[in-house]
This record gives C-alpha cells, structure tokens and sequence, in this order.
C-alpha cells in the first residue's frame, strides 16, 4: 500500500492546519517534505509531518 503523510504548516502567517500527501508506488527514495509546498500559503520550510 502506498504512504501517506499527515503534514502540518507551521507557518504563523498560514491558517491550514494540516493535510494529507498521498504517494503512488512510483515516489522516488529520496522524496521529502523539502520537496513539496504548503497548499495554502506556498511555503517549504514551514512544513512538519505529523507523528501518529
């Protein structure tokens, strides 16, 4: 089954709390959160995965 990451933006600017990023079995090893974007404001650094 592919990943899924619950992932939150930090940022005090943004008011999205949290999203889900689902992945295809075709997502590269090397894939990160530096290598997405917050959906609402558009920030990189601001982005935390979710610990459940």
């Amino acid at each position: 089954m592919p990943a899924t990451k619950e992932i939150r933006c930090t940022s005090d600017s943004c008011e999205l709390d949290m999203f889900e990023n689902h992945y295809t079995y075709d997502i590269a090893d090397d894939h990160s959160l530096s290598d997405i974007s917050c959906p609402l404001c558009g920030g990189t650094g601001c982005l935390e995965e979710i610990e459940v």
